[in-house]
């Protein structure tokens, strides 16, 4: 089946599903302008992030890794009104973008848009006693996957959700002789997830817009 079906599917799926939306709109659009890469969720991935963060009751939620603050904007419209999101941005351009989609959304209040390298910023957090999140979601540079799951764990709960994106890369996560730091990264942290005896774990392969890929979600079952 070809990538042209994957994106009429989606496509059909994302008209009855999920109406235009001024706010997730502008945000692609700002993104698009300012050239940043076109490594955001899809519509219907950012729906269901919103949905398991309902389902999940979140009343606080980690990001690691911004871009535009398109899944910011999908993951903070799951919080109750006193919610918090902290979501983590490496790159100067890429958070001034997000801070504007965030505000165009009208979700300052429930979002801190932390700038610098998540390394850093993860252990300030910890140091804060800002966590345990009810979820984390990350998707960031794949080779530090491993270091931030880590962390996800020492910031979260028992009952926590730790979700992954692009954990499949277009098939590539079965060569391991591959030579994309990428998919070396992503390699290492499906061993470590697979050998954590603090979470329940499984892997879902997706296509559609995105190309192949998939993501990793993970129920927290004892404290970190």
């Amino acid at each position: 089946m070809s990538q042209d079906k994957w994106k009429a599917v989606e496509s059909y799926i994302t008209g009855l599903l999920i109406p235009p939306d001024r706010a997730l709109d502008a945000a692609l659009e700002a993104s698009v302008k300012a050239n940043l890469p076109p490594i955001n969720v899809s519509p219907t991935q950012g729906k269901l992030l919103m949905l398991l963060a309902r389902m999940q009751g979140a009343r606080k939620i980690l990001e690691i890794g911004t871009l535009g603050g398109y899944s910011t904007i999908w993951l903070a419209r799951a919080l109750p009104a006193d919610g918090h999101l902290i979501t983590l941005e490496i790159d100067p351009n890429r958070a001034e973008i997000a801070r504007d989609n965030i505000a165009r959304a009208g979700l300052t209040k429930l979002v801190e848009l932390r700038l610098g390298p998540a390394l850093d910023a993860l252990p300030q957090l910890s140091a804060e006693g800002r966590g345990p999140f009810d979820l984390i979601f990350i998707d960031a540079d794949k080779p530090s996957n491993t270091e931030y799951f880590a962390w996800a764990l020492k910031l979260s709960r028992k009952g926590s959700l730790i979700i992954v994106d692009n954990v499949v890369r277009n098939g590539d996560v079965i060569d391991e002789a591959s030579a994309d730091p990428r998919v070396q990264g992503v390699r290492r942290f499906n061993k470590v997830l697979a050998a954590e005896p603090r979470v329940i774990a499984t892997e879902i392969q997706t296509v559609g817009s995105k190309g192949y890929d998939g993501f990793a979600i993970a129920l927290v079952t004892a404290d970190g």
